[in-house]
């Protein structure tokens, strides 16, 4: 079979299938947007901005070569001791993005000889993190611990038991048992990576400080409620010397760029500087929730979930012709019948337009078929 060939089939198969994807860039400014992860509106915040092109005019556009080579700069460091200290660890270590850095630590401190549990639901850079290191695998029931504990106790791999999970499920909006995985990481000698990635900035310094856990390793990344692109790694001196020796993505890609690390650094200080935003739009999500759905929202992500492919696609057809954006999900980014329209929630939603939304919404389900 030749390239082509093999290409032609997979694709006849996804449109057969209702998964067949395609870019659609997003021009109309008049519309209502609930598709992206800009939670706090900070992409668009002028001092957001002005950082960023004040480090263009002084850095360039470019690091122009890896950390390890000479694309350190003094704005990479000061991100990284200011981020560190601001969310209580002892380092950070910054990734071109959050998918690099799920990729690179997993990678880094993994061997063949470990074992590694995972949800279900992880995103997918966290499973493809796992799958490259050549350790055994094991893909717990979402947020079920007596599932995960029953895995590590039979689990007989002669390394180390690594549990890595979501702190907020990005397709669901659930938040994972984080201090119960905790205890269980504790009980059986295991470490335990956890993945702030939805939940940083919306619940201020993230999940695990709101609720008292403290991971081995927390990643995180810029391009969600901090509005920029990046990804970075909190943890220990230890584990931020094994990066820099051990991990990949780090050691083989070009620095993030300076203009994202400024930006990143002036999201921060509004973030200290405005620790309440977060809240009002937990509020807000709520608000929404029960107008849509009818019950609480633990988070800024609202899913409505209709199972069929088909109607995925036609509801988030006949909702962008009335001006709302929402973007059809489907297998394989969420499992198999539970295709959805995934509702983000931003700062700049007030209530007037969340009710607006919600009862076009409802009225749009009675007219899909």
């Amino acid at each position: 079979m030749t390239l082509t060939s093999w290409i032609d089939k997979k694709l006849s198969l996804y449109t057969k299938q209702k998964r067949y994807r395609s870019t659609n860039p997003v021009m109309a400014k008049d519309m209502l947007n609930f598709a992206s992860n800009d939670y706090l509106c900070l992409s668009t915040h002028p001092h957001v901005q002005e950082a960023s092109r004040t480090a263009v005019e002084r850095y360039g556009c470019s690091a122009r070569s890896s950390r390890l080579v000479s694309g350190t700069l003094e704005i990479h460091e000061q991100l990284e001791f200011e981020l560190a200290k601001f969310l209580g660890f002892q380092t950070a270590t910054l990734f071109g993005s959050g998918f690099l850095a799920n990729l690179g630590v997993i990678s880094a401190i993994t061997s063949r000889k470990d074992a590694i549990f995972e949800d279900r639901l992880n995103h997918a850079s966290l499973i493809d993190g796992a799958r490259i290191t050549g350790a055994r695998v094991h893909r717990y029931v979402h947020n079920d611990l007596n599932d995960l504990e029953e895995k590590l106790q039979k689990s007989c791999e002669p390394g180390k038991k690594i549990i890595i999970t979501d702190a907020l499920f990005s397709m669901d909006g659930d938040i994972a048992p984080l201090k119960e995985l905790s205890e269980l990481a504790q009980k059986y000698n295991a470490t335990l990576i956890v993945d702030e990635a939805h939940s940083i900035g919306v619940f201020g310094k993230g999940l695990c400080h709101q609720l008292g856990v403290r991971p081995d390793i927390v990643i995180g990344t810029f391009a969600k409620a901090l509005g920029g692109y990046g990804g970075f790694a909190l943890g220990s001196t230890a584990v931020q010397s094994l990066l820099i020796n051990r991990s990949r993505p780090l050691i083989y890609s070009t620095a993030p760029p300076p203009a994202c690390c400024a930006a990143a650094l002036a999201a921060l200080h509004i973030l200290e500087q405005r620790p309440e935003m977060g809240k009002t739009l937990l509020t807000r999500a709520n608000y929404f929730s029960l107008l849509l759905l009818g019950k609480k929202s633990t988070s800024q992500i609202i899913p409505l979930i209709v199972n069929c492919n088909d109607k995925a696609l036609h509801l988030s057809s006949a909702l962008s012709k009335k001006g709302i954006i929402s973007t059809a999900i489907r297998p394989p980014t969420v499992p198999v019948n539970t295709a959805r329209l995934r509702f983000s929630i931003y700062l700049n939603h007030s209530e007037t337009t969340l009710r607006k939304a919600a009862q076009t919404i409802l009225e749009t389900l009675k007219e899909v078929p």
